[in-house]
C-alpha cells in the first residue's frame, strides 16, 4: 500500500502519495505556492465547495515536520483527511483536532497516523464532535 505524507501549507493540510499532492481545507494565510513548489491553483480554494484540491508540482517540494504518515493514497486520502480535520462551516483545519493528532509534547520530525486511516470514520466522528464542542 501507498505511504502518504502530511504536513501543513498556509494553515491547511498538504498530502503527498506517489508524486502526487492535494491541499485539503482552506489556507488561514496568505500561501506563495511558487516558493512552496507548485503553481498556483488555477480557481480560488474554497474548501466549503470543495474540500481538497490537486496541487501541480513544478519543483521538489519539502514537507515541514511534524508530518504524519497514512497508508492511504491519493483523492481517498485527502478525502479522509477532509472528512477528520476540516470543519464544515468555514473550511478551515481545525487547529484542535491536528493537535490531538501530532500532540503537544515534543514533537518528532515523523508521526505514525496510520491509526487515523483505519479508525472507523463513526469512531472518529465522536472524537471529532468532541474535541469540537464549544466549552
Amino acid at each position: 500500500m501507498t505511504t502518504t505524507r502530511v504536513s501543513r501549507l498556509a494553515g491547511a493540510i498538504l498530502l503527498e502519495a506517489d508524486g502526487q499532492h492535494y491541499l485539503v481545507g482552506n489556507t488561514k494565510e496568505p500561501c506563495d505556492f511558487a516558493a512552496a513548489g507548485f503553481e498556483p491553483p488555477a480557481q480560488p480554494i474554497d474548501a466549503m465547495a470543495r474540500p481538497f484540491v490537486r496541487l501541480a508540482q513544478v519543483r521538489p517540494v519539502t514537507l515541514r515536520a511534524p508530518v504524519l504518515t497514512l497508508d492511504l493514497a491519493g483523492e481517498a486520502a485527502a478525502a479522509r483527511l477532509a472528512a477528520a480535520f476540516v470543519i464544515e462551516r468555514n473550511g478551515s483545519v481545525s487547529e484542535r483536532l491536528w493537535r490531538l493528532v501530532v500532540g503537544d509534547d515534543a514533537r518528532p520530525d515523523d508521526i505514525d497516523a496510520r491509526w487515523l486511516g483505519q479508525m472507523p470514520a463513526q469512531v472518529w466522528q465522536v472524537v471529532r464532535d468532541t474535541v469540537l464542542k464549544c466549552s
